[in-house]
């Protein structure tokens, strides 16, 4: 149901873009080896970039695998510059097009019943994992394996749960949803649910958008930390540059919210470090930590919206890991239907026909060619200058992506 056209329409890139004066830059073109000139920071690629050649999957590929596949879209390798584009993000005129060929899949859309029962499950797990490290040293091997095998593992399915929570997936109320994010928020230590939710609505309606969406990467890290140590770096201390990213470029006013998403955190583990001292606190610290470091899990932090070919700026997994991680590696269903729960989305994908798209295989493939091939660094982003001054979507008020953006 998706064709090539449609992949074409949905994520080409302008062909009327103009260059700043800011002065010109060389770079290593994505076509193989050729030079071209590109302008500094924030600015525009000429028309003839060479993303402009070819964008959509070659007719007849026989393997759609990103990184590995014949799909025919050109690599993004040795970028000085992120991918700009002076379009829209494409899931909105997706979204269009499919539930108009499909309405079926607006029967796919509400909350999932077992999402709570499963949530809280893992939240007493955790808890009670921390609390049996109470008299482990912190430096011992169980310790420190445990919190990588066991604590980050969980911590990350939970940081998932929140995101699906985020989107008011887990009850029918939106109120409810909040309050249920709160209690998911407590293992994770930080008190992150509230500012969460607020900052990832704004990167579904805003995606790429520079100033908006903090997911991006700042030139700063770009330029510093693009070097196979440097994203060894990155990597390892991710988690932290997705909390502190919001703060130094969109802080957000202080709310009730935020101040009850402080107090949750404050007593509950306050009181679980009165009775049973600092270990469980710091193997929780430590499991959340490793939870967005150099984990299998947290690869989908890199996978979803890195982009090495063309300008595929979101991508789909369809491996194994989706069936402990709440189905989040089908990001390009997501982001087109941020109303189906995670139990639907691989109904959404056959409907939709997504595995038409180039997608990944492999998430922990992702993190190894990441991390490893200087080819590809922070720079392989695809940014928006200005949501105000871009094509199409701009209007769109379409009732069927439901309330999400509310509550």
């Amino acid at each position: 149901c998706i064709s090539p056209d449609d992949f074409s329409n949905a994520n080409m890139p302008p062909r009327n873009v103009s260059s700043d004066a800011t002065g010109p830059r060389r770079r290593r073109s994505v076509a193989e080896g050729a030079t071209e000139t590109s302008t500094g920071s924030g600015m525009m690629p000429p028309k003839s970039h060479p993303h402009y050649a070819q964008i959509a999957p070659a007719t007849g590929a026989s393997d759609m695998d990103i990184l590995t596949g014949d799909h025919g879209l050109p690599h993004n390798e040795e970028l000085q510059d992120f991918l700009w584009s002076m379009t829209d993000e494409p899931h909105a005129s997706r979204r269009k097009a499919l539930i108009k060929e499909h309405p079926e899949l607006k029967k796919l859309m509400g909350y999932e019943w077992r999402t709570k029962y499963m949530v809280t499950a893992l939240v007493a797990f955790q808890m009670a994992c921390a609390i049996h490290m109470r008299d482990v040293p912190v430096f011992s091997w169980y310790f420190v394996l445990s919190a990588y095998c066991v604590g980050a593992s969980v911590a990350q399915i939970l940081f998932l749960a929140a995101h699906e929570i985020s989107h008011n997936l887990a009850f029918k109320k939106f109120v409810h949803n909040k309050y249920f994010g709160l209690f998911t928020n407590i293992p994770i230590v930080v008190p992150f649910f509230i500012d969460f939710k607020v900052l990832h609505c704004e990167h579904h309606k805003s995606q790429g958008v520079v100033g908006i969406d903090t997911d991006l990467p700042t030139e700063f890290e770009a330029r510093m930390l693009s070097s196979t140590l440097g994203k060894l770096f990155f990597m390892s201390f991710q988690m932290w540059f997705y909390a502190l990213r919001p703060v130094l470029l969109r802080p957000q006013p202080f709310t009730k919210w935020h101040a009850l998403n402080w107090a949750v955190q404050l007593s509950t583990l306050g009181t679980m470090t009165y009775f049973f001292g600092w270990q469980p606190l710091k193997w929780l610290a430590l499991s959340t930590h490793l939870a967005g470091s150099i984990h299998p899990l947290a690869s989908h932090f890199i996978a979803e919206h890195f982009t090495p070919v063309g300008f595929l700026e979101t991508s789909s997994y369809y491996g194994v890991l989706n069936r402990i991680t709440w189905y989040v590696g089908h990001h390009n269903e997501h982001h087109d239907f941020p109303t189906i729960p995670w139990t639907r989305l691989p109904e959404a994908t056959e409907i939709g026909g997504y595995k038409a798209l180039p997608h990944h295989k492999s998430w922990i493939w992702v993190l190894v060619e990441f991390l490893f091939n200087p080819k590809y660094t922070l720079y392989n982003r695809v940014k928006r200058p200005d949501k105000h001054n871009l094509a199409g979507n701009k209007e769109e008020k379409a009732d069927y992506t439901g309330a999400w953006l509310n509550g």
